[in-house]
């Protein structure tokens, strides 16, 4: 790497905090509607972390501070979902939910039909209520900002909608799987393995319980739109993200399998540039001057891990503003050929 060229980069990270977030929080139920769980009474500042070859080489701000990540968490929930699969819990991801999850979730002729694969696209138009927020995203004091007009039910697997409450029950039906709180099943199977600090928390909502074998378990987000959610430090983001760039392998474990990996960062047949759970790059339009091959997880605030396989590149970069593609195309400036 080219250091003054790097440092430059750093430069403009530090100067580029979100506007769109106060380090308050005060704006969170104006932006997304009421809050079901805890919301820190503050954050830290712009800050984030480079790999290159699974070192550091740049690094800034408060990168071992536990903070909420948003909706990066959902590429957890896509990686979870990915040892469940492994595992031979679920023996395909295009297996309908309903024959595995007897909850009643899955009972009505129009959910029925709803994949496991659809959960993990976005696209699964799952019908109910999780936790006292609607499927619909109707009504300002629930949904804030993000309250839509009503529409018609598609079929799922036809239509994409960005909407928690759906990954919000994709989430219970993984608990009632592995019949195991998902915050220990990260620990285990993940967070542990990859030597991360014991500083993150996945907290659930208060009303979030269910009972499974007589046992009260929490069932956790997949954001922290609605308060709660993934609270974890930039440098175990980077750990996550570099497990995800060695193809789920740690050292001589593989944690996930490459087969799993290829297709949770392929694009589906409808809605954006979108995989299980991941955003990607593939037409080149989300970070113009980033290769199509990366990808990221992506959470407001703006928090990001992106993942370049072409560079061998970690970035972390949390509460920034504006697109990240301009700190991507300083970073890149600076790999030397």
């Amino acid at each position: 790497m080219d250091a003054a060229l790097l440092d430059q980069a750093v430069a403009f990270a530090k100067a580029t905090e979100t506007k769109q977030m106060p380090r308050d929080f005060s704006t969170q139920e104006e932006i997304f509607g009421k809050l079901l769980g805890p919301i820190p009474s503050d954050r830290a500042a712009t800050n984030g972390i480079v790999l290159r070859h699974g070192y550091i080489v740049a690094e800034w701000g408060e990168t071992q501070r536990a903070d909420p990540t948003y909706s990066a968490a959902k590429s957890v929930l896509s990686t979870i979902l990915g040892i469940t699969v492994d595992r031979g819990m679920i023996k395909d991801v295009r297996d309908p939910v309903v024959n595995y999850i007897t909850d009643g979730g899955y009972d009505s002729p129009h959910n029925r039909r709803i994949t496991w694969e659809h959960h993990a696209r976005q696209t699964s138009e799952w019908e109910g209520e999780m936790w006292g927020k609607k499927w619909d995203f109707v009504g300002r004091e629930a949904f804030g900002r993000g309250e839509r007009p009503p529409r018609e039910l598609k079929e799922p697997g036809t239509y994409y909608e960005y909407n928690d409450v759906r990954i919000n029950r994709l989430a219970l039906s993984l608990l009632r799987l592995w019949k195991k709180p998902l915050p220990e099943v990260f620990r285990d199977e993940i967070m542990n393995p990859i030597g991360a600090s014991d500083t993150w928390q996945y907290i659930p909502y208060p009303n979030a319980y269910v009972d499974i074998d007589g046992k009260r378990m929490p069932s956790v987000s997949g954001g922290t739109r609605w308060g709660g959610g993934l609270w974890i430090n930039s440098r175990d983001e980077a750990r996550f993200g570099h497990l995800i760039l060695r193809n789920g392998r740690w050292n001589n474990r593989q944690i996930v399998s490459e087969d799993w990996l290829k297709q949770a960062v392929t694009r589906g047949p409808v809605g954006p540039d979108y995989g299980y759970l991941w955003w990607l790059n593939t037409e080149k339009k989300a970070w113009p001057d980033a290769p199509a091959t990366s990808f990221a997880a992506i959470g407001a605030g703006s928090n990001i891990i992106w993942i370049d396989p072409e560079h061998d590149i970690v970035i972390v970069w949390r509460w920034h503003d504006g697109n990240p593609n301009e700190l991507f195309k300083r970073v890149l400036a600076a790999v030397k050929p």
